[in-house]
């Protein structure tokens, strides 16, 4: 999955719920690297989104550039290394610190126990150029658009996709509208 995204350590990101283009670019992969998409391999890469809501980040910055900014950040409040940096943000679940980066855009810092990628990154809520998603929703528009793509959506296309990873049918119209506005987020 993320074969085209350099994450530097000690970083830990994940674009494929996190970042807009890449989520973009996952989608346009598939549908152009494969003559018929890998059901099983595209399941597996959606599972690390989860199954909460996330944050997703749509604004100009690349993630080179967040990460540059990130790791500035770092080295210029001499946060470097996993002992200084779990110090500043603690090292309970919900111990967490924010940061604004260039554009106005602002990143949650949080500790993550593991020897090389110690350095959580993600989008703040309510930051600005986000919007947050329920994690289905999210799911149910990338395997629409991978296994489906029409312009006309239908609910029993948007099932059919949903059930490829084992989701109960749609049967509220928010959800369907919430999944729609999905496809057209990720489509534009």
């Amino acid at each position: 999955m993320f074969q085209n995204a350099e994450i530097p350590f000690p970083v830990l990101f994940n674009p494929l719920k996190h970042y807009l283009p890449f989520i973009r670019r996952f989608i346009d992969q598939k549908l152009t690297d494969e003559t018929v998409p890998d059901l099983k391999n595209t399941i597996k890469d959606l599972k690390h989104i989860g199954t909460s809501v996330m944050d997703i980040y749509t604004g100009n910055l690349s993630m080179d550039d967040i990460f540059r900014e990130v790791e500035e950040f770092l080295k210029k409040n001499r946060l470097t290394g996993q002992e200084l940096f779990a110090s500043w943000t603690g090292t309970d679940k919900n111990d967490y610190r924010i940061i604004t980066l260039s554009d106005n855009s602002r990143w949650t810092l949080k500790y993550h126990k593991h020897e090389t990628r110690y350095v959580h990154l993600f989008p703040a809520r309510l930051s600005p150029y986000t919007f947050r998603v329920k994690a289905n929703t999210l799911k149910s528009a990338i395997l629409y658009l991978i296994f489906y793509g029409k312009d006309f959506i239908t609910e029993d296309d948007l099932n059919t996709a949903r059930s490829l990873v084992g989701l109960s049918p749609v049967k509220d119209v928010i959800d369907t509208e919430a999944i729609t506005q999905m496809i057209e987020i990720l489509r534009n």
